[in-house]
């Protein structure tokens, strides 16, 4: 059984403090999951894993469960008998979440203490500023640092005008560029992995992390498969796991990654600069459609802010307000928002009755 050096699998002294509260435990680090059972690497080799019976009593809601990436403690650190049980999840320092599958309004972890996640975008067909914002706002709420990754260069014929677009959304993150064609296509995003450091790829199946990743790893380790013709990618990844890189980083490959929705984002790093412009708004509770003195309408008709841009801020907002309501929910919020300047549903349903009786004659 290989053992690993848990350093270089991102055990850190705060890990290693925490853990030190569980006496007679074992921290190790999940690499993979498929279904109940957990693959969790310890200094003394991998195990397979499950929850103990007190921790599933004891969990409230799905993300309360082990992910992948996250350091637990273990009842031993050999697989000589058996199955080893998870008593403990440490602290997490960050964490990918999305909605449950089904009606649920649960959350699930699907990834977790990730330091760098690089936002996969290929300069073809996949090139969407839209979608780009979205992932930002995600990214940013993870507490995990973002990095805009933009792949298939060499199929790109206007790249200073994409990064010129680019810059309006960015704000203030990083972005490389590189080409699977040229051999050193991949140097710029190796430059951000050091040993220790958990990495996160996101991204449309199809734009090139599982081929970003092969190069990392100097093989072909992972499946990859092209954006198909109708420019939505094939799924390539098919379970979650955890891949420790020549370099000592490490590389968290899951097919959750680009499934993640907007009950979770943070939109004020996302959309930094419309931020800012709304706190020189004349009213607090500006809307940026009508009202006199909004500086956020003021900077579209300078020509700084996209009406695209704070259109997709708008419906990235609404959507994580309704994210996880059901259709007659949603249908109460609109509703109540609709009447809101009317003082609320009590003086809608009055002034509807009066002008009513109006149209009665009474």
């Amino acid at each position: 059984m290989s053992k690993f050096d848990m350093s270089k699998l991102g055990l850190s002294q705060r890990f290693i403090t925490e853990s030190t509260l569980y006496a007679d435990l074992y921290v190790g680090r999940v690499i993979s999951q498929h279904k109940d059972l957990y693959k969790v690497a310890t200094e003394t080799g991998e195990l397979t894993a499950t929850i103990s019976g007190k921790f599933r009593f004891a969990v409230k809601t799905l993300s309360d469960y082990p992910a992948v990436g996250d350091f637990v403690m273990v009842d031993r650190n050999d697989a000589s008998g058996g199955n080893a049980v998870i008593h403990h999840v440490l602290t997490r320092k960050s964490a990918f979440i999305r909605k449950a599958a089904g009606t649920s309004k649960d959350e699930q972890v699907v990834a977790t203490n990730i330091d760098t996640v690089f936002i996969c975008m290929s300069l073809n067909h996949d090139f969407n500023l839209r979608r780009l914002e979205r992932y930002l706002g995600v990214a940013w709420d993870s507490q995990a640092i973002p990095v805009i990754v933009l792949t298939k260069a060499d199929l790109c014929d206007n790249l200073p005008q994409k990064l010129s677009e680019l810059d309006a959304v960015a704000c203030g993150v990083d972005v490389l560029v590189t080409s699977s064609m040229s051999q050193d296509g991949f140097l710029s995003v190796k430059s951000y992995i050091a040993c220790g450091k958990t990495i996160a790829f996101i991204g449309s199946s199809g734009v090139g992390k599982s081929t970003l990743i092969n190069r990392l790893l100097n093989e072909e380790a992972l499946a990859t498969h092209s954006i198909r013709n109708d420019d939505k990618g094939r799924h390539t990844t098919t379970k979650r796991e955890l891949i420790v890189l020549p370099t000592g980083g490490i590389v968290i490959d899951t097919p959750g990654m680009r499934e993640l929705g907007l009950e979770s984002a943070d939109l004020a790093k996302a959309f930094a600069d419309i931020d800012e412009l709304s706190a020189k708004c004349k009213f607090h509770d500006c809307t940026h459609t009508s009202e006199p003195n909004c500086a956020v309408q003021k900077a579209i008709n300078d020509g700084f802010l996209s009406n695209e841009r704070l259109a997709n801020y708008i419906k990235l907002k609404k959507e994580a307000k309704y994210e996880g309501l059901n259709s007659k929910q949603i249908e109460a919020e609109k509703i109540a928002t609709m009447f809101a300047e009317l003082g609320g549903m009590k003086n809608a349903r009055k002034l509807v009755k009066e002008k009513s009786n109006k149209r009665r004659g009474f």
